[in-house]
């Protein structure tokens, strides 16, 4: 049984379709890349998965279970976390303050013991616990919503464009510490428009054109596949 399993997902904004039957699973500790150009349905994938739309028709499942009509908070509490592009943190909050708002429903004792996990994983994040994240760098904004993300321990982290930004120093550091996260059990769904590095630690990954799936297979084959590297690789 895959972790995630979406089946024909059709969905869009209103009366507009984005997504036109797309199907795609993740397997339990796999990390899975999507790419593809803009205005392929990259991001609204993400959003339908996490509950934010509503999907016209298809089925999603996970861990067995048919979630596909059932709210964002719903996912949230079954191990789903999302961290998007824009706006993924609060810019006003210090750093502490931001992780315990993604800890806002555990006991003061758990938040304690899981902001202690948290900060092994994200040292750099301790040492400016106090500082205004709106003040931080745009890789350490990045850590702080993947560390927010990370506070309720979710099996699955949908992650949309982690490197825009980054300078190609900091988007390592990123990806480094998203293969760091991944290993510890977390599943992960990246949509990145730098496929190659996103690829290279991905097990597996999907094109979308034109909101469906083009292309699927090992995150190696996709890499060396000669076409896909000319339309969306530069060559």
């Amino acid at each position: 049984m895959h972790l995630l399993e979406v089946e024909d997902l059709i969905t869009g904004y209103g009366k507009t379709e984005i997504i036109h039957g797309i199907s795609l699973h993740v397997k339990r500790d796999e990390i899975v890349t999507i790419i593809g150009p803009n205005g392929s349905g990259k991001s609204t994938f993400l959003k339908a998965v996490m509950g934010y739309l509503k999907s016209s028709q298809g089925k999603i499942s996970f861990n067995g279970t048919d979630i596909t009509h059932l709210r964002t908070i719903e996912r949230t509490q079954m191990g789903i976390a999302f961290v998007p592009q824009l706006d993924n943190i609060f810019a006003s909050l210090t750093v502490r303050e931001n992780l315990e708002m993604g800890g806002y429903s555990l006991k003061k004792k758990d938040l304690k013991n899981r902001m202690d996990s948290i900060f092994k994983v994200f040292p750099i994040l301790k040492e400016r616990a106090n500082i205004t994240a709106g003040n931080l760098s745009g890789g350490q904004r990045q850590l702080v919503a993947m560390a927010r993300a990370l506070l309720i321990m979710p099996n699955l982290m949908l992650l949309d464009e982690p490197s825009a930004g980054l300078s190609p120093k900091v988007s390592t550091e990123v990806f480094d510490k998203i293969e760091e996260i991944a290993g510890m059990g977390t599943s992960m769904i990246i949509v990145e428009q730098d496929a190659e590095q996103s690829l290279a630690i991905s097990h597996r990954g999907y094109v979308f054109a034109m909101g469906k799936s083009a292309f699927e297979g090992s995150a190696e084959t996709i890499l060396s596949h000669e076409k896909i590297r000319e339309a969306y690789l530069g060559g």
